[in-house]
């Protein structure tokens, strides 16, 4: 088993916090599970006789595949930031696969997993209540590991091209911050816009703008920590927005606040 891989904050809100009330990590697939998993990851807790505790978590562009005491199911990619809710003593378990990545195993457009979580069964050959049971009850992390990768491994499907494309426009977008417009990676990519767009649809369950505007209000999140003081219109102008409260109402969907409390909250 390969050793757990480093964990970035980004994506799960005031990490630094949350540690005092729950442990998460994250495990690197094998090689074969890899071409289609980005990664296992587990959160613990414990707060037996204290209060309960909101961890908010910001989207992205990933389906995964969770299962915990009360919910299991593959979820497609969250459009908002959403908050989980911890209480008592619990663990989960999830795979994050990649962009693109899940769709090779069902062979039907991402984006219907929007509103309709899909059943672990239906698509892995397991009985969910034995599952459970197993996999949450291990006493190591590697051997929640591997035994999900004991019912994935059989449903690996054959290797698609198309992954590795949509994980190059991602990987793009997440780096290159001029990127506000989905025509600026048509032209990056050589496609037609009507092109990109249905292979998102297909693969990734979401638009290729949205995903733009993840990752540019991401970085603004990231650039008000280090300059509290910016100007909310011009910096929504950068952004491509054509109104600061359009950027404003955004910001606050995917990062949980507006950017004001967000600036409050930091200082």
């Amino acid at each position: 088993m390969k050793p757990e891989i480093v964990k970035p904050s980004m994506g799960v809100l005031n990490l630094s916090r949350g540690t005092h009330k729950f442990q998460l990590t994250r495990h690197e697939p094998s090689e074969d599970i890899g071409q289609f998993v980005k990664h296992f990851w587990i959160v613990s807790w414990d707060l037996t006789e204290q209060a309960p505790y909101l961890q908010e978590v910001v989207p992205n562009p990933c389906v995964n595949l969770v299962i915990e005491s009360n919910r299991s199911a593959i979820f497609g990619a969250a459009k908002q930031k959403y908050t989980y809710h911890l209480e008592g003593k619990g663990v989960v378990f999830g795979a994050k696969f990649k962009p693109g990545g899940f769709y090779p195993f069902i062979k039907q457009p991402i984006s219907e997993l929007a509103n309709q979580p899909m059943r672990i069964q239906d698509v892995f050959d397991v009985e969910i209540g034995t599952l459970k049971q197993e996999l949450l009850t291990q006493e190591s992390e590697s051997d929640m590991v591997r035994l999900a990768e004991q019912f994935i491994r059989p449903k690996l499907p054959p290797w698609d091209d198309q992954i590795e494309f949509i994980n190059q426009i991602i990987d793009r977008v997440k780096v290159d911050r001029e990127i506000t417009k989905v025509d600026e990676i048509c032209d990056l990519f050589h496609l037609n816009k009507r092109t990109l767009q249905r292979l998102f649809d297909q693969y990734v369950g979401v638009s290729p703008k949205w995903v733009i505007q993840l990752y540019r209000l991401q970085n603004a999140a990231e650039t008000i920590e280090h300059q509290p003081r910016l100007d909310w219109s011009e910096l929504s102008t950068e952004l491509g927005y054509y109104d600061q409260s359009h950027f404003i109402k955004d910001f606050r969907s995917i990062i949980g606040k507006t950017p004001d409390e967000y600036v409050r909250e930091k200082l």
